[in-house]
């Protein structure tokens, strides 16, 4: 469509979670997410501190879940709070450059989490096929270059798919049928032809998960045969024990961005839509530091030092 025939919009509004719902509703849904954003917050940014803080946390592994922990409550809070607001005020808008701004920090840093899976499966590689050149491979430097590398492809591809969104024309309805600026439903309220946009996201999308995917798995086959080479039970159960957590967290995301992107707009369903998207963006941001903890012996005894520090 000609450009010029596109009204000025200049702001959305969000229909919400459910549409039109009681106030006794929007109760119960403002004190649940208030507590699951500050249960977010508080998880992701103690395990951000506590890594820092602690010197035997001073390693590649711990580095990465820090950077973890820091893409999680970033593309979180760039739309739990707005979320919490718009469930108490009358007239939940959003200004057109708010929305782009709020897209973009959340697909910038939700790609970075995805590949950042991805290189913290190759640093498991390395730490249990090559233990003695763990340290040499893994060098700070090279840390630094792999999340150079992470931060720098998320935000080329936030900044692709925001530009190209953002310039469509939204000449009807400007109400987005969703609690935050997300592709799918901005596309439905487009007047414009979408397929490129979605060509684009299909390609892109592909490229990061598959790529994401590929290197998990292919750096799981190369964990498995060198554990069965290890002897001892025990040598074996400490190896599978250091990856069930870092395991969990990439079915748990990988599978839900996989139902929620890989398929045809004319499957887009709004009502399901809204529950996957409060499960990827507000519960994984609240499971990963919670599952890393929980399953972590060294975390574990981070937290013990630190407590016992606080008391003395």
């Amino acid at each position: 469509m000609d450009k010029g025939n596109c009204s000025s919009l200049t702001e959305f509004y969000f229909l919400g979670i459910t549409n039109n719902p009681g106030p006794g509703i929007k109760v119960v849904l403002f004190t649940t997410f208030l507590v699951v954003h500050l249960v977010i917050v508080a998880a992701n940014l103690g395990m951000i501190i506590l890594i820092r803080m602690d010197p035997q946390l001073h390693t590649p592994m711990y580095y990465f879940l820090s950077h973890l922990s820091f893409c999680d409550l970033c593309y979180s809070t760039a739309i739990g709070p707005r979320m919490l607001m718009d469930l108490i005020t009358k007239n939940p808008s959003i200004p057109f450059t708010g929305c782009a701004l709020q897209f973009f920090i959340f697909c910038a840093f939700a790609d970075s989490d995805c590949l950042l899976l991805a290189v913290m499966a190759f640093d498991r590689y390395q730490a249990i096929r090559h233990p003695l050149l763990y340290t040499v491979t893994m060098s700070s430097r090279a840390c630094s270059l792999l999340m150079a590398g992470v931060y720098t492809m998320g935000m080329t591809d936030a900044l692709v798919h925001t530009t190209l969104t953002f310039r469509l024309c939204f000449c009807g309805s400007n109400e987005i049928n969703h609690f935050f600026c997300d592709l799918p439903p901005l596309l439905l309220l487009s007047c414009s032809d979408t397929q490129i946009n979605e060509l684009v996201i299909f390609t892109i999308s592909a490229f990061l998960e598959l790529g994401s995917i590929s290197g998990v798995l292919v750096s799981y086959c190369y964990i498995i045969l060198s554990v069965l080479k290890i002897n001892s039970a025990q040598g074996k159960l400490k190896a599978f024990s250091t990856c069930i957590s870092h395991l969990t967290a990439v079915a748990i995301f990988q599978g839900t961005v996989l139902f929620m992107y890989f398929r045809p707009s004319s499957a887009y369903s709004p009502d399901q839509d809204k529950i996957t998207s409060l499960f990827y963006t507000l519960v994984i941001p609240m499971l990963n530091p919670l599952i890393y903890s929980l399953r972590n012996k060294d975390v574990k005894e981070a937290l013990k030092k630190l407590k016992n520090k606080k008391y003395l």
